[in-house]
């Protein structure tokens, strides 16, 4: 039970970044549909559940241990040969893992920016630097950061949401989208779940050799999904007391925490960081371990990704977010169809 709850906890860190504890994530695909957001958000939730479950059993059958590999199996025709789609895949996805990691330092410097009215660029570097120490542990060090951090992070958000329980009153919200917004309101929870599903496969592979029986992945895939569904939850009714423009906000629950529950505003600080932290680590590594072959190629292209990703962190947290995020969703819906697709017996 301990190595399911471990494994739980690195994908829960994986998926709650900088977009998501922000509430960026969250008014963009569901809040903005009313009680109809509540709808999309079990979508996804369900979704994921089943891709983490059915990739999981794909890697452990077909014994996968990079993206590359992963996509040339799943891609595989008849012929037993690779379509276009695996290269063009690998790509595509490379540059997704890339910008998310991007997004998740300029969410950084964006918090400072945003709270203490701090240069954004002095939270990006701090966090790019602190990554590339991170990166040299490789995969163990991303295990440790999520096995301890991660467990906390999540006891301070049930508390959070137990603690606005009070102020959660649905009238407040517009009731009615959910039937005019049917066919959108399931759309945006697929593409959620499928650019989450873009950054959570490398993860997962990277897990692989962690799941000692078959039989917890099940497990794995049901708790990840009980608890990514809660979480998800707390952030939207957070969102409800804003009475302001969300849409000129930065990070919306931060702001909702600090305006209506200005004691706890430290305890979702500390959430937001960490979730960006472990997001990053996340994404970072997941990039160097599909592309890089030797130790030094892994040093070096750690050093160029820390540094490159400082110089985006001017174009914005949220402008990242609501440009690309939901391109890249639609760009990996194909590949959520062909995972579900994949016979695994």
């Amino acid at each position: 039970m301990k190595n399911i709850l471990t494994i739980t906890m690195v994908i829960i860190g994986s998926i709650i970044g900088a977009g998501f504890a922000s509430g960026q994530e969250i008014n963009l695909f569901f809040y903005k549909y009313g009680t109809g957001g509540i709808l999309g958000i079990i979508i996804s939730v369900l979704l994921i559940s089943m891709i983490i479950y059915k990739v999981f059993k794909i890697i452990k059958k077909e014994n996968i241990n990079t993206y590359n590999n992963f996509l040339n199996i799943i891609f595989k025709n008849k012929k037993n040969k690779y379509l276009n789609f695996s290269y063009i895949t690998n790509i595509v996805i490379n540059i997704f893992l890339i910008i998310s990691f991007f997004i998740m330092v300029a969410g950084f410097g964006a918090y400072f920016k945003q709270q203490y009215n701090i240069n954004e660029l002095f939270g990006s570097i701090f966090l790019a630097l602190i990554c590339f120490i991170i990166f040299n542990k490789n995969v163990e060090g991303l295990v440790k950061v999520n096995k301890y951090i991660i467990p906390i992070l999540i006891t301070f958000m049930f508390f959070i949401g137990i603690k606005n329980i009070n102020n959660i009153y649905l009238i407040k919200i517009n009731n009615q989208k959910i039937f005019e917004n049917y066919f959108s309101i399931i759309f945006s929870g697929i593409i959620y779940a499928s650019y989450n599903i873009i950054l959570l496969i490398p993860v997962l592979i990277t897990l692989k050799n962690k799941i000692e029986k078959n039989k917890n992945i099940f497990l794995i895939s049901i708790f990840s999904g009980i608890i990514l569904l809660i979480l998800s939850l707390i952030i939207y009714f957070l969102l409800i007391n804003i009475k302001i423009n969300i849409n000129n906000i930065q990070m919306p629950a931060l702001y909702s925490i600090s305006e209506f529950f200005p004691q706890y505003k430290i305890i979702y600080e500390f959430i937001i960081l960490v979730s960006i932290f472990t997001t990053a680590i996340s994404e970072g590594i997941s990039i160097l371990e599909n592309n890089c072959t030797t130790k030094k190629s892994y040093t070096q292209f750690a050093i160029a990704l820390c540094i490159t990703s400082i110089f985006f962190s001017k174009i914005g947290f949220s402008n990242l977010i609501n440009l690309l995020y939901p391109i890249f969703g639609i760009l990996g819906f194909f590949q959520i169809f062909i995972i579900l697709k994949y016979k695994i017996n």
